[in-house]
C-alpha cells in the first residue's frame, strides 16, 4: 500500500466521521456490549494496555467493553476486523505503531489506515533505549556514533523483525547518523535479546518494556533514548537528538486508541474524554508506567497529524533502504 496525498485527506474525514448524521448515531451510544480488539496474544503490551483501558470505559461508560484477542499478521487480522466493522462505536480497535504506522509502508495490508480507520486518540509513548553490552569500547553515544562510522559495516545491530518498530527505528538512527551496520533479524524481542546477550551482535535499540530488566542488573547498558525529550521513566537517559548529534531523531513506540471510519464525531470526542479522565489518574498512569509507557494523549486531530507525519518520514527511508516485511 502506497500511502500519498490523496490517501491521506480521509484521515482527517474519518477521525471527524463526516459520513454520518451525529444525532441519530449517538442517541442510545453504547446501546450494547462492546468489543475492544486486541490485535496480538494475551500477555503482550499492546494486550496489557487495551484491557486498562476496557477495564475503564465499562465503568464509565455503563456498558461492558470485552477484550478480544485477534492475533496473527504481525496485527493486521485485529487490524483489519475493526477496519471492516460498523461504523456504530461498539467495535474499538487496541491500535499500536507496528500494523498503524509501519504495516502499511512495508507490504500490502487488507486495510486503508487513511481510509478505513478513524483514531481516537492516543495512550502513550514508549521510548525506545540505544543498548551496548558493559563493555562495548564507547562511553556514550557521541562515541558510539564515531566509533562505528570509522568501520563501516563492522558491527552488527539486531532487531525483532525485517520491516517492524525497533527494525526501523534503528534503521532511522543509523542513517541520520551516517552509520553503515548489517541488520541480524529474528523471530521477537526475546530470542534478540538473547543473541545481544550472547555477543552475536554489538548493539539494538530496543523498549523498556523488553530490555529494562536487563539493564538493571547491568547486562546491558543504554546510551540514550529516542525520543527529543527526556523521560520520566528513564531518568538521567539523554536524548540521542542531543546525546549523538542527531537533531530531529524523535519518534517512540506509540498505543492508542482507533474505530472504524465514519464513527460519528460525538462518540470519538466522548471516547477521548474518559480515556483523558482515567490517565489522569495516578493509579493508570502508575500501570502505564510499569510497562514502560508514559502516558500522552492526543485526540483525534493530533493522532491523525502525527500518523501522517509517520508516514512522510519513515516513507523515504523504506524505499531509500528497499526494506519489505518477510
Amino acid at each position: 500500500m502506497t500511502i500519498g496525498r490523496r490517501a491521506l485527506a480521509p484521515l482527517t474525514m474519518a477521525a471527524a466521521g463526516m459520513a454520518r448524521p451525529a444525532a441519530a448515531q449517538t442517541a442510545a451510544w453504547p446501546s450494547r456490549s462492546m468489543r475492544m480488539v486486541i490485535p496480538w496474544p494475551p500477555g503482550q503490551a499492546t494486550d496489557i494496555i487495551g484491557r486498562i483501558i476496557a477495564q475503564h470505559l465499562t465503568a464509565k461508560l455503563g456498558q461492558t467493553v470485552v477484550p478480544d484477542n485477534r492475533p496473527g499478521a504481525g496485527g493486521m487480522i485485529g487490524t483489519d476486523m475493526v477496519a471492516k466493522s460498523a461504523p456504530d462505536g461498539h467495535t474499538l480497535l487496541s491500535a499500536s505503531i507496528g500494523p498503524i504506522t509501519f504495516g502499511p509502508l512495508v507490504q500490502r495490508t487488507p486495510y486503508d489506515v487513511a481510509k478505513e480507520l478513524a483514531p481516537v486518540c492516543t495512550f502513550g509513548i514508549a521510548p525506545y533505549m540505544l543498548l551496548v553490552k558493559p563493555d562495548f569500547p564507547a562511553a556514550d553515544a557521541r562515541a558510539f556514533v564515531a566509533l562505528l562510522k570509522k568501520d563501516p559495516g563492522k558491527y552488527t545491530f539486531a532487531s525483532s523483525g525485517i520491516g517492524g518498530a525497533q527494525h526501523l527505528l534503528t534503521a532511522l538512527f543509523n542513517a541520520r547518523a551516517g552509520i553503515d551496520a548489517l541488520h541480524v533479524p529474528f523471530q521477537g524481542s526475546g530470542p534478540a535479546m538473547a543473541a545481544f546477550l550472547s555477543g552475536a551482535v554489538d548493539y539494538a535499540i530496543e523498549t523498556p518494556a523488553a530490555a529494562g530488566a536487563l539493564v538493571r542488573q547491568g547486562s546491558l547498558r543504554p546510551l540514550g533514548i529516542s525520543t527529543a525529550r527526556p523521560s520520566a521513566l528513564l531518568p538521567g537517559l539523554p536524548p540521542l537528538a542531543e546525546a549523538a548529534d542527531l537533531p530531529g531523531y524523535d519518534i517512540g513506540g506509540w498505543n492508542g486508541l482507533m474505530a472504524a471510519a465514519g464513527t460519528p464525531r460525538p462518540i470519538l470526542d466522548r471516547l477521548l474524554a474518559e480515556v483523558k479522565e482515567g490517565l489522569a489518574t495516578a493509579e493508570l498512569r502508575e500501570r502505564f508506567a510499569m510497562l514502560g509507557v508514559e502516558v500522552a494523549v492526543q485526540g483525534p486531530d493530533e493522532f491523525a497529524g502525527m500518523l501522517r507525519g509517520q508516514w512522510a518520514l519513515f516513507g523515504g527511508l523504506i524505499r531509500q533502504l528497499g526494506i519489505r516485511a518477510e
